[in-house]
């Protein structure tokens, strides 16, 4: 069986003790290490070549921010794929949890998720799959929307017909199989196009092309509630955890 080594990033003591018990207790996963800074972890990035690494956002020096660019910034020079970064943080609209995710990172978690969900998340990622919240970062790009520095950006991408409506739809927060439903395509079809959106917007991840959309007004933030699609309740079945995404 293979393991998913793990490393937790948090300037509190408590919350990396906490992560560990739940993680160590899975025969799949091993916490290798811990850090209580950015800087800190990025040198155990480099050393211990984690699968994953949880980290906080909000901490002394170097933040999880700036971890974040930096260690993928670090993987985009080297032979080495990048480990999966999931940000933990207190709340959901935190502006620094939406700029790690335009960042790079594959997800967030709530410090207030429940062990299980944790330990879904973990191995989702590692497994090459993603956390989305279609609320909460509607709510985050609302502000932005049509007004990003680049704006222009998936008008210029020369995204085809097919290509925009997966888009929107994966906006929404649906899996592959669910838009697959929607527009009457197979899975591996999905997966074609989402990989071309990918491509053409220069996205790492499906976090960051629907980011995209949101910012350069492709995709308009809808009201909130029943009319404005998914909530940010997820595959977890509850407000801590996100809408999860198979890999594309």
């Amino acid at each position: 069986m293979s393991v998913v080594k793990v490393l937790l990033v948090d300037d509190e003591e408590l919350i990396r003790f906490g992560l560990r018990a739940v993680l160590d207790a899975q025969p799949d996963l091993e916490v290798v290490g811990e850090a209580a800074d950015g800087a800190e972890a990025l040198g155990l990035v480099r050393s211990l070549r984690p699968d994953v690494v949880l980290m906080d956002v909000r901490m002394p020096g170097l933040d999880g921010l700036a971890a974040t660019r930096a260690i993928l910034r670090d993987a985009d020079r080297g032979p080495d794929r990048p480990p999966k970064i999931l940000v933990v943080t207190t709340f959901e609209a935190d502006d620094y949890v939406y700029e790690a995710l335009r960042a790079g990172a594959d997800g967030f978690l709530l410090k207030r998720s429940r062990p299980a969900e944790v330990v879904q998340a973990v191995r989702l990622v590692a497994a090459g799959g993603s956390l989305l919240f279609p609320a909460a970062i509607r709510r985050l790009a609302a502000a932005r929307a049509g007004h990003a520095a680049d704006g222009g950006a998936v008008a210029r991408a020369g995204l085809t017909g097919r290509e925009g409506e997966v888009l929107r739809l994966m906006a929404r927060g649906l899996s592959n199989a669910e838009i697959g439903a929607q527009l009457h395509l197979g899975v591996q079809t999905v997966k074609t196009h989402v990989s071309a959106v990918l491509g053409k917007l220069g996205a790492r991840d499906r976090t960051q092309a629907v980011i995209a959309a949101y910012e350069s007004g492709f995709v308009t933030p809808a009201p909130e509630g029943p009319a404005g699609g998914r909530s940010s309740r997820g595959a977890f079945g509850g407000s801590a955890a996100g809408q999860s995404s198979e890999p594309s």
